[in-house]
């Protein structure tokens, strides 16, 4: 069942706290209030919509970092609503309250960042999608503002990525550098054998079926589409230059 399925349906059951149960919370109001009393642990349902919710509100705070939402940013915003998630009128309404909301609460990007990792930090890759989601928006108006740096430089180390994330993404999205061996996470000096070994387990790992079965919502499936294939091309890229 797709996550908005669930948020359209009522919450249900929902009982995630913190700072993004509370984002939630005040979104769809009453829906939830009746299920507060009732404690289980959060499932894979609470998971995605803390995903989607997380996802939102630190759209929000990056589009806000530099002190203004600019029209190209809003613009992506709803190229990722229209074309990433193909959301439908009512989800989208729900996305973009949920990005108001965080736009002017007082909740840091760090603290929703913090609750998303503790949710999701049996799935790296599908936190990997996230932060780069956050690239792609911090980049909409064509430029890395400052402040909005500051902020994705925080990222690797609140989602326990490797440090050299930042840098790998950096160079894709702001120096428009494509580098196969980055891309597959490999050493140029490792052997073919090396390589592919990595290739086969990274090609799994990043399988769209395994990212949904880890958490990651099937509303997100084309970026983990993308993702795969990008993983796939490098490969490809890398045995044609080991086969000279």
């Amino acid at each position: 069942m797709s996550l908005f399925g669930g948020i359209v349906g009522g919450f249900v059951g929902f009982t995630l706290l913190g700072p993004i149960g509370a984002l939630v919370g005040s979104v769809v109001g009453s829906r939830m209030s009746e299920n507060r009393t009732r404690r289980r642990n959060p499932n894979n349902f609470d998971h995605q919509v803390a995903f989607f919710a997380a996802l939102f509100a630190c759209f929000a705070k990056i589009s806000k970092a530099d002190g203004v939402v600019s029209k190209e940013e809003v613009s992506k915003i709803e190229e990722f609503i229209s074309t990433k998630f193909n959301l439908d009128k009512e989800q989208r309404n729900f996305a973009i309250n949920i990005f108001q909301k965080a736009k002017d609460d007082n909740v840091s990007f760090e603290a929703y960042a913090k609750q998303l990792y503790s949710l999701l930090k049996q799935s790296p890759n599908s936190l990997l999608i996230f932060y780069e989601l956050l690239f792609e928006l911090a980049m909409a108006d064509g430029e890395l503002h400052p402040a909005e740096e500051k902020i994705l430089k925080k990222v690797p180390n609140i989602f326990n990525l490797p440090l050299n994330t930042f840098k790998d993404l950096y160079e894709k999205y702001v120096s428009n550098i494509t580098d196969h061996y980055q891309v597959l996470g490999v050493d140029k000096n490792m052997s073919f054998l090396e390589i592919r070994k990595i290739y086969l387990k990274k090609r799994k790992e990043f399988h769209p079926d395994m990212l949904i079965s880890k958490g990651l919502p099937e509303e997100l499936i084309e970026k983990a589409k993308i993702k795969f294939i990008e993983i796939q091309e490098a490969y490809e890229e890398l045995e044609k230059k080991h086969k000279k």
